[in-house]
């Protein structure tokens, strides 16, 4: 009988890092919608989701980002108090603002594609002005459509009034979170040592 007790990696490092990142950008999702306005024009908030959407997306890549939100989105339909308002529950993921709820995994995956260029994760750094405000703007556009959509299905709302509550009046705090992510990703916010 052998009694040799060697070293076994049951998870690779780079996983078990990668899921550690994944649970803090989840978490963050989570704080950034208690930053909460109500907008006047929308029956939802302006909240800072759509920065952690970016954020997850740049700093993660189009696998770990997506996955990232997709766990948020799961916390909040078991009940975690994540969503803005500090809402939870499996109504969130159908009510007025579910349409922007089920686009962050989606949109957080396509700013990573963008960004990177494919599903390897890079620098964020490496990335010209113009791929990440374009990756953000990508992903914008897809919070926009589902989330108009989802206030035409919800709500009842025709094209024209759903675009207005749930596009054309966040498009100043949109312009806002892109430069937010810019500035952080450009100040090294994230970057480990």
């Amino acid at each position: 009988m052998s009694t040799d007790t060697g070293d076994v990696d049951l998870v690779d490092a780079a996983v078990v890092e990668n899921i550690g990142r994944v649970a803090l950008f989840a978490a963050l999702m989570g704080a950034f919608a208690y930053v909460s306005f109500p907008n006047p024009f929308s029956p939802a908030p302006v909240t800072l989701q759509v920065l952690g959407v970016f954020l997850a997306g740049i700093y993660l890549g189009p696998v770990w980002g997506g996955t990232s939100i997709g766990v948020y989105l799961a916390a909040g339909a078991v009940g975690a108090p994540v969503f803005s308002n500090g809402a939870a529950g499996l109504g969130q993921l159908v009510g007025a603002t579910a349409g922007y709820l089920w686009a962050y995994p989606i949109a957080a995956a396509l700013v990573g594609l963008l960004v990177h260029g494919g599903i390897a994760v890079g620098d964020p750094q490496d990335a010209s002005l113009g791929r990440l405000v374009g990756a953000m703007i990508a992903g914008t556009a897809v919070v926009y459509v589902l989330g108009i959509a989802g206030l035409m299905l919800v709500l009842g709302l025709g094209p024209v009034a759903a675009f207005t509550a749930g596009a054309a009046a966040f498009i100043p705090a949109e312009a806002f979170k892109i430069a937010a992510a810019v500035g952080i990703v450009r100040s090294d916010a994230f970057v480990a040592e």
